[in-house]
């Protein structure tokens, strides 16, 4: 039995209840049935020309959270009661993204699960997305069933908002312009400060992808004569931690 696959841009008093009730898990190791499913799941993206996925201890801590709920209550669904979202399950793990999915499955064997998987298009679409990077992966067992989570997503690093800034100071210098030494007060205009610090121009934004300067800001300096920018990095307040910078212009 296979859930409908999403995608969208154990302390020692819980593991007593849960063997008391059946259910049992495994640590995940090289050679578990979740890293079963992980070679497989790679297998059919090198067959098709795709990279591989890297896996993701925090994705795999979010899957083995929803596995046990799944195997707990015998039912499949993305979202169980009392549960948070996949969204919210993925952040609170620690997990840094930009897109993520999920593939459910109750199955007898980890075999029968991933073709079930391949032989059902959303599934399928989302073991051999391109775009998705990592994978998190659970396995649960109860009764003679084996309950099966695979959490997706295109990470993002975890860097400082010193080293955020640097890769857009990067991007700057590469067009030209001088970096200023104004960390703190582009910072504070990142997180809302309406005092410009002066600049002729202010560009707010997030991104997934800190080196890419966004195409407002990219014809800004094709159509004006800038030679220098101070860049501030700021929490984005996004749950998926995408990073949000802001750019004076002088």
């Amino acid at each position: 039995m296979f859930g409908r696959p999403v995608f969208r841009r154990i302390p020692a008093a819980i593991l007593l209840f849960l063997i008391a009730c059946g259910i049992t898990y495994t640590q995940t190791s090289d050679s578990g049935p979740e890293r079963t499913l992980f070679s497989y799941a790679n297998r059919e993206r090198a067959a098709h020309g795709i990279p591989e996925l890297r896996w993701d201890p925090e994705l795999a801590a979010a899957a083995l959270q929803h596995a046990q709920k799944m195997a707990h209550e015998s039912r499949l669904s993305h979202q169980l009661p009392g549960e948070l979202d996949l969204a919210a399950r993925i952040t609170a793990s620690g997990a840094r993204y930009s897109e993520i999915a999920e593939n459910i499955a109750e199955g007898p064997s980890t075999l029968e699960i991933h073709t079930g998987w391949m032989n059902s298009p959303p599934h399928r679409a989302n073991l051999l997305n391109p775009t998705l990077d990592s994978i998190g992966i659970a396995m649960v067992a109860r009764d003679g069933k084996l309950f099966a989570v695979q959490d997706f997503s295109h990470s993002i690093a975890k860097l400082s908002l010193q080293q955020q800034e640097q890769q857009v100071a990067k991007a700057l210098n590469a067009r030209g312009l001088r970096s200023l030494d104004k960390p703190e007060e582009a910072r504070k205009i990142c997180a809302g400060s309406s005092n410009t610090g002066g600049a002729l121009t202010v560009f707010q934004y997030t991104t997934d992808n800190l080196s890419k300067l966004p195409d407002a800001l990219e014809k800004a300096l094709e159509r004006e004569q800038y030679d220098s920018a101070a860049v501030g990095a700021c929490a984005s307040g996004d749950a998926s931690g995408l990073f949000k910078v802001a750019v004076l212009l002088y």
